[in-house]
């Protein structure tokens, strides 16, 4: 038999550089309303995470133990991004690159990195404040040198990362700056048309692994009839950006609703994402976890693949828990 190729995955590290440190948590201090103020308080104490700058040491954990392996992939998410706007804001751009360099220094060329939204910035959750911004865009390809779109060849599978944020463009619109706009619409055409056509050229044998930070992104993917055709060929989708699979899981019993538009701009990011996330299992999506999980389950950690060479037989995925202790 033919020894299988090994990949480590790894998502939504947020790490937290000494500048967002000490600027601490904004989520809440953008928040006028008292009542507001109180839910995003608790939402973050009992159930998305109590102390988002705390949890740096897990990369330490996952740099000790995780195995060897022919590729490793991070699929997004380098920072806490606390002003909301992603990497072109200073204290960001450090924790990014900080954790970047990290990865780098440990694994070389054989890591590979997919944007998540927050090295583009997205709005806050409650308060309204932040959103997509070009210059992160920039910094993000051009300073941390990710990406938009790579492959890579293991035998006959083909890992291949995507900008989720980009392909869910009509999602993010409103939290795009009016005079953004177009250049944002243009870099978007630009990267369908690469997706669209590598998988127009994708060889009849090959096996695609595709690694997509938001799955938001996944319908704009099913609407392109060259990705759409090749579906059979597609091994796996592996996701980050919902932290924990509880929130697959409820997402899932919530896929097909219908948008909501009134109740403020998260509602309706989460909402027009869920009203089609029935796509979602057309792409065999698998969810890879932050490190740190989510405060209510601390369920995080990371994957390790196995692939076929031959590209016969579907992945194998091995979970690896990290605890949150020190």
């Amino acid at each position: 038999m033919s020894r299988r190729v090994k990949v480590v995955i790894l998502s939504d590290v947020h790490y937290a550089g000494p500048s967002e440190q000490a600027r601490g948590w904004t989520e809440t201090a953008v928040i006028s309303n008292p009542l507001l103020k109180l839910a995003a308080w608790s939402y973050r104490y009992f159930f998305w995470r109590r102390d988002p700058f705390a949890h740096n040491h897990l990369l330490d954990r996952f740099l000790e133990q995780a195995p060897r392996a022919e590729a490793v992939v991070a699929n997004g998410d380098y920072s806490c991004d606390t002003a909301f706007v992603g990497l072109c804001d200073d204290p960001s751009h450090e924790s990014a690159s900080l954790c970047v360099a990290r990865l780098r220094e440990a694994y070389g060329t054989r890591m590979h990195l997919t944007i998540g939204d927050h090295e583009l910035g997205k709005m806050s959750l409650f308060g309204r404040r932040g959103g997509l911004r070009l210059a992160s865009w920039h910094r993000t390809v051009g300073d941390l040198g990710v990406p938009p779109f790579w492959s890579l060849e293991l035998g006959a599978n083909v890992l291949v990362g995507v900008t989720s944020s980009l392909l869910a463009l009509p999602v993010y619109a409103p939290e795009v700056l009016p005079a953004e706009a177009a250049e944002w619409n243009r870099l978007r055409d630009a990267h369908r048309v690469r997706v669209s056509e590598f998988f127009s050229n994708l060889g009849s044998q090959q096996r695609v692994v595709l690694f997509c930070h938001d799955p938001s992104a996944l319908p704009f993917l099913f609407e392109d009839p060259a990705v759409r055709s090749r579906l059979g060929q597609i091994s796996a989708t592996v996701i980050g950006h919902l932290h924990s699979p509880f929130l697959l899981n409820f997402g899932r019993r919530l896929s097909g609703m219908p948008a909501v538009n009134f109740l403020g701009n998260a509602v309706r990011r989460i909402s027009v994402a869920l009203m089609k996330a029935k796509v979602w299992d057309e792409f065999k999506i698998r969810l890879c976890p932050a490190l740190a999980g989510i405060e209510l389950c601390k369920d995080g950690g990371y994957y390790e693949m196995e692939l076929d060479p031959e590209g016969g037989a579907a992945p194998v995925f091995v979970f690896h828990p990290l605890p949150w202790g020190v």
